[in-house]
């Protein structure tokens, strides 16, 4: 079974200390229970049960700190980061968000070359720590290039800092926000660091309406000194796109965590609910419904996986992960989105009830495709890599499946934000011809027509500036890397090839969709229509293959899990 079900899971691909904390995690919430945790979201109830757990038990201190910095355990490895991202996604986004937005406030620190700053930064965690990213701002947003907050120098090695930022979670209670800003006189970027405690520090308001602390803040003549200093010029804003690297990735996993918990309250309504005298699951629409949502969240999780195995693997020389790693961002999570669309269409009102988890759900899993960068923002990323990816690969070594205990140095010294289209990659039909199943082989086909749009019906000068036109054909690549890693970590799982092949049917469906949508641009050329329709296709019809995973992998897992009350 891929889906994560907190009360068996062992966590033995994790060391001793790392399966500890994340059981320990489960504990917490299974003893606080559905009821309180509903309760606490309703009433945007500040979880500071939470943050004291992980005081008393030095969580975000033993997963954050990286080995240099921390003592015996201390790492920061991406593997069981994305374990305790599932986790807390699976029992709500705020707890993930607090965690998250601490992630994104480490980054610039880890990235810098202030060890002073390190040693303290290390210390604060240990004591139980948390931490925010000063980055976006109430007139700009995603626009830093056009960041106002000011470094203004006064005597040598003092500085002033002015301005205010806005939509930064956790700076109500940061022990450090790492602050993205100029130099007045140099114009140069710059990171320095901030206490939210600091009487300078204006805490303007919560900017949203949430168990979390979204903050609008304003520095105030805030003083600053060279040891407050992280980073400047080049390498400031270098951190502030690497930082984003390392956080935006854990997005998918909440999406993970967020779909797996409506999947089993979800199937456990519907497979005790009996209308006209028949329950829910056994109306085909229904199977199909929950067959979707389950192919859909089982790529999810196999995609972010594997993922993460080029993450912990990338190198100066190989930054395949640049790709991989926005499309757990933007195509995991609008996949969740999916999937919770699919799963409400089972249980209707039930979705609404104030005492169910999914109401939480439904809510959150929104937030996700649009946090750190939007999913357009991440699409246009991507396109980048398009020409090289299907028509330059080059050649790399084999990557494994990376569970070793280990820091991942690599993700604080990725180096120059620049270059994305030099970037390879290695050549995509070797996952694809690995595997010879029905619903991969019509995609195959899919995907050659797709090339033969891209070097036969080309998009003008005016389609390529047409970002709409341009989001539609990054969906249908997306869709291709989607589903080699997806093929690739089949493998290495052993995943039935029942559930891969229907993990394809899905696909080629999306596929058909995005192609019916290029189609139908008002821009498109006679020529594009007729490859267009061309790539529109019908998945291997397998009414016995269904059966099987409907009932091994789907209702099989009805009342296998539900959250203490």
């Amino acid at each position: 079974m891929m889906l994560l079900n907190p009360k068996k899971e062992t966590f033995e691909h994790l060391d001793e200390k790392s399966r500890e904390i994340m059981l320990k995690t489960i504990d917490f919430f299974e003893k606080k229970g559905k009821i309180k945790l509903v309760d606490d979201y309703n009433a945007k109830e500040w979880y500071a049960d939470f943050l004291e757990f992980v005081k008393e038990n030095q969580i975000f201190y033993t997963l954050l700190t990286p080995t240099e910095y921390g003592e015996e355990g201390c790492r920061w490895d991406t593997r069981r980061i994305c374990d305790f991202n599932e986790i807390l996604g699976f029992y709500g986004l705020c707890y993930w968000y607090t965690w998250q937005v601490t992630i994104l406030g480490l980054g610039p620190i880890w990235m810098g070359k202030n060890e002073e700053v390190k040693k303290k930064t290390a210390e604060l965690l240990k004591s139980g720590g948390i931490f925010a990213f000063g980055l976006s701002e109430k007139q700009h947003g995603a626009d830093i290039y056009a960041s106002d907050m000011t470094l203004i120098p006064l005597d040598e090695g003092k500085y002033m800092a002015e301005g205010g930022k806005y939509y930064i979670g956790n700076a109500n209670k940061a022990s450090l926000v790492s602050v993205f800003g100029k130099n007045a006189d140099t114009d140069e970027y710059v990171f320095f660091a901030v206490d939210s405690q600091h009487p300078n520090f204006n805490l303007v308001k919560n900017t949203v309406s949430s168990q979390n602390y979204v903050a609008e803040f304003s520095l105030n003549s805030y003083p600053i000194t060279d040891d407050d200093i992280l980073t400047t010029g080049r390498e400031a804003w270098d951190s502030s796109l690497n930082t984003i690297n390392v956080g935006k990735y854990n997005l998918g996993w909440a999406s993970i965590g967020i779909c797996t918990h409506s999947f089993y309250e979800a199937l456990n309504h519907a497979s005790h609910r009996n209308l006209f005298n028949h329950y829910v699951t056994d109306f085909p629409h229904i199977k199909q419904l929950f067959m979707d949502a389950y192919c859909r969240l089982t790529a999810m999780k196999l995609f972010a996986l594997r993922a993460s195995d080029y993450m912990r693997s990338a190198t100066a020389d190989d930054r395949r992960y640049l790709l991989y790693n926005p499309m757990v961002k933007m195509k995991v999570t609008t996949q969740g989105e999916d999937v919770i669309n699919h799963l409400w269409d089972v249980i209707a009102a039930k979705g609404f009830e104030k005492d169910q988890y999914f109401s939480v759900a439904a809510v959150d899993i929104r937030a996700l495709p649009k946090l750190e960068g939007t999913v357009h923002v991440n699409m246009a990323l991507i396109i980048k890599f398009m020409f090289n990816y299907f028509f330059n690969p080059g050649e790399f070594p084999e990557v494994p499946e990376r569970v070793d205990a280990v820091n991942d140095d690599f993700l604080f010294a990725q180096g120059a934000t620049k270059g994305l289209g030099k970037i390879q990659f290695h050549d995509f039909n070797k996952a694809y011809n690995s595997v010879d199943l029905p619903n991969i082989n019509i995609f195959k086909q899919q995907i050659e027509i797709f090339k033969e749009f891209m070097t036969q019906a080309t998009p003008d000068e005016a389609q390529q500036k047409d970002i709409d036109f341009l989001l539609i054909v990054g969906e249908l690549f997306t869709l291709v890397a989607y589903g080699q890693l997806i093929i690739e970590n089949a493998a290495i799982k052993k995943l039935d090839d029942d559930i891969l092949d229907r993990i394809f049917d899905v696909m080629i469906r999306d596929f058909s969709k995005f192609a019916l949508q290029l189609y139908s641009k008002p821009s498109s050329s006679e020529k594009q229509m007729e490859i267009c329709q061309k790539m529109i296709k019908k998945p291997a019809v397998n009414p016995d293959q269904f059966e099987r995973i409907w009932e091994k992998y789907i209702i099989s897992q009805k009342d296998l899990y539900e959250m203490n009350p």
